[in-house]
């Protein structure tokens, strides 16, 4: 047999990267496998339009223990905000508005009222009984305000750049994420999608891995992972195998639905992987011409193809635009005249020069975007799935019990893996 490691850990994207370096640095033999050619997950920078553009996860905040911390000890707390936008565009039964921001989140605020009292400690999501939410929508949650279409618009395109369809979320996740941020959904927005690293997250995940001592092995994707009682064995889709006394697995879940893990997960889990995380969004750089004014602007999901739009920086003579697309397949990116079209809706005289995407949707080792949690999963299967698993440990964004959908929550997932791991290599 060849070498049984401590513990293998199935993807190396922000999760899989800490698990593995804080295990290895503790002495433990491990090997990082990946199935992309790359480390980083959804996190992905990437050479483009003469510059470097994230274009996955790419916002950091000093609120966030974890990121800050992997910052600091890195040297890369040097942050930058988007340009400061001067007029919000907002889409709302039907017409553009450029007088609502305040109105937009007074509403909000009464979406969100109950956050605190709901998750009154969110390091622990089972503090109160939410039973009563669990299988909410957030399309029901809104419907519940009895508001008009244009104030039920103004909150969904508040909510735009985060949903994919507001009848496929649970409303849990968001609550919990406005608990988590002082009760307001200013601040949320704000952690999530404002400050990002000079040079991109492919600087940390750099560092990460270079302070990692795991084996690290590229476009190795795990297709079997069987616990046999007493250690691990996984198998490759080339039909290579390895073993482990225990594993990590930290991957989106709708690709670890497609690992045969043996024995099966629990019910709750095996359903959460099985309906999956129903975000099909991507993230959109626009290189429009000229210096144009900064703005924002907002659309719900399924009504624009553009769902959050900021100017972002100046691109030498011309300007970046960040577009938040809640549904990929709704725009094509090569297809400048439709960018320009969706864009010209806020600013009518708007020119693209050019664009820049990742699909998540058609990349094998994500199978959709950010994670919003359909009904009933952030509250069950989520929670479930953090105990472990026999010798297996979960981590990652999807599952994170702080955080869920940053980088700061994968780091924090991944660190904890770690900390189960090695409570079950010292016994």
């Amino acid at each position: 047999m060849s070498q049984v490691y401590d513990t293998v850990v199935v993807g190396a994207g922000m999760a899989g990267l800490v698990a593995a370096r804080d295990l290895s640095t503790r002495g433990r033999s491990v090997l990082l496998v990946e199935g992309r050619d790359r480390i980083g997950g959804r996190t992905f920078t990437d050479a483009a339009l003469g510059g470097q553009f994230d274009l996955g996860g790419g916002y950091v905040h000093w609120t966030q223990p974890n990121v800050w911390m992997e910052l600091e000890r890195h040297g890369l707390e040097q942050v930058n905000p988007p340009l400061e936008s001067k007029t919000l565009y907002q889409l709302a039964d039907g017409k553009v508005h450029t007088t609502e921001e305040s109105r937009t989140y007074e509403l909000v605020g009464k979406l969100f009222a109950d956050a605190r009292k709901r998750f009154p400690l969110p390091f622990n999501v089972s503090a109160v009984d939410n039973s009563d939410i669990n299988e909410e929508t957030l399309e029901e949650r809104i419907d519940s305000l009895q508001l008009s279409k244009h104030d039920s618009d103004l909150i969904k395109g508040a909510l735009g750049g985060l949903v994919h369809d507001y009848a496929k979320h649970g409303s849990t996740q968001l609550l919990f994420a406005v608990a988590s941020n002082f009760g307001s959904y200013a601040a949320e927005l704000e952690t999530a999608s404002t400050w990002c690293i000079t040079g991109g997250m492919k600087k940390l995940s750099d560092a990460i891995q270079r302070e990692s001592k795991a084996e690290l092995r590229l476009s190795t994707a795990v297709t079997k992972i069987t616990d046999t009682g007493s250690g691990v064995t996984l198998t490759t889709s080339d039909g290579n195998e390895f073993w482990a006394k225990t594993a990590v697995v930290a991957v989106p879940i709708n690709t670890l639905r497609n690992i045969h893990i043996n024995p099966p997960l629990p019910p709750s889990v095996s359903k959460m992987l099985a309906e999956g995380n129903p975000v099909r969004g991507s993230k959109l750089w626009v290189v429009v011409r000229g210096h144009i004014e900064p703005f924002s602007a907002t659309a719900p999901a399924g009504q624009h193809p553009l769902n959050a739009v900021r100017v972002e920086k100046r691109w030498g003579d011309n300007t970046v635009i960040l577009c938040m697309v809640s549904d990929s397949d709704s725009i094509r990116h090569d297809d400048h005249d439709a960018v320009q079209r969706a864009l010209r809706l806020f600013v009518p005289d708007l020119e693209v020069v050019d664009t820049v995407w990742h699909d998540w949707n058609s990349d094998e080792f994500s199978q959709g975007g950010w994670m919003m949690h359909r009904p009933h999963h952030f509250l069950d299967g989520a929670v479930r799935i953090r105990q472990g698993h026999g010798r297996i440990s979960f981590a990652g964004a999807d599952i994170a019990a702080m955080g869920p959908c940053t980088i700061d929550g994968a780091m924090n997932s991944g660190a904890a893996a770690a900390v189960q791991v090695e409570g079950m290599l010292n016994k």
